[in-house]
């Protein structure tokens, strides 16, 4: 119920960039949204019947070709974007500022696209034809996928001409910039890689002043042929600089290497009764009868 809840909103929000902010402000669309928008500003028809029916031609084309689970899905998002997008695309109004247009229509498709794939569904389109061309011919999903809407996109130039079709880039930019936060949230954590002689106190430090885990492994210097202590540990973002602080206090000599970190999950770092992950204290159900000396004492 909660994944179709999900679908209904995101399918909704979508077609409302749609309607709302691309359609009266000459912006266009990746893949079959896209080319129904083309189509509207060159012969005014209706971007929803457009797309409702090469979408249906295509599922039709591909049934005996595309996953069942993939057809079940567009069965029912395909038709509901195409009756949101017929029943809104009367209601749109220009604004003056065609930036501002795209950027708004970014937010809206990108927390629409965010909700459409947390429910496990697509907007079909271009991915259905993907699918198709990888089972014919073994061409790349990914890479097939994007070549299509960039190809559609850039088809745009001779529609809606090269101004309207670089504000489409910059809506679609924030939109899948919207999408990865809604999909990945927005608290950001970083991953550090730490290299030093010091792997023990650096480690106890971080434990005991920032109540962060850290995790140690053996490390061998290629060029310098010694051994070296490697930490890995997680924070987050804004908590980085004050990491590098602490290091710098142990090992002004210390490697680093910080990656991004797309998701966080399992263990007791983030775990919301553990504040400290070595103090027996914050674990549920610890007595003060039983309370044994703390780390250092």
């Amino acid at each position: 119920m909660r994944h179709l809840i999900y679908l209904v909103i995101g399918t909704f929000l979508f077609a409302i960039s749609v309607t709302q902010f691309a359609m009266p402000n000459q912006l266009a669309e990746g893949g079959i949204i896209g080319l129904s928008l083309l189509l509207y500003f060159a012969f005014n028809t209706s971007p929803g019947i457009v797309s409702f029916v090469i979408n249906a031609g295509l599922l039709a084309i591909g049934f005996k070709l595309l996953p069942r689970h993939m057809v079940y899905k567009s069965l029912l998002n395909v038709p509901l974007l195409s009756l949101f997008i017929y029943l809104t695309e009367d209601f749109g109004m220009q604004i003056p500022d065609t930036l501002l247009a795209a950027i708004f229509a970014g937010l809206l498709t990108g927390v629409g696209f965010g909700f459409i794939f947390r429910a496990g569904s697509s907007t079909g389109g271009t991915s259905i034809i993907a699918r198709m061309l990888n089972h014919r011919f073994g061409w790349e999903l990914t890479g097939t996928n994007f070549v299509l809407d960039v190809g559609i996109v850039l088809a745009g130039v001779f529609v809606i001409g090269p101004l309207y079709t670089m504000y489409t880039i910059v809506a679609l930019y924030i939109g899948k910039k919207v999408t990865d936060y809604v999909l990945e949230g927005f608290d950001s954590k970083k991953a550090v890689n730490i290299v030093s002689l010091k792997g023990q106190e650096i480690s106890e430090k971080v434990m005991n002043e920032m109540s962060s885990s850290a995790t140690i492994f053996d490390g061998y210097g290629g060029f310098t042929k010694e051994k070296r202590e490697v930490i890995y540990i997680v924070v987050r973002s804004h908590r980085l600089f004050y990491l590098k602080k602490l290091i710098q206090e142990v090992d002004s000599n210390a490697f680093l290497v910080v990656h991004n970190v797309k998701d966080v999950s399992g263990g007791t770092f983030f775990a919301p009764h553990h504040h400290h992950p070595l103090d027996p204290t914050t674990v549920p159900g610890y007595e003060e009868r039983d309370r044994e000396p703390e780390l250092g004492q």
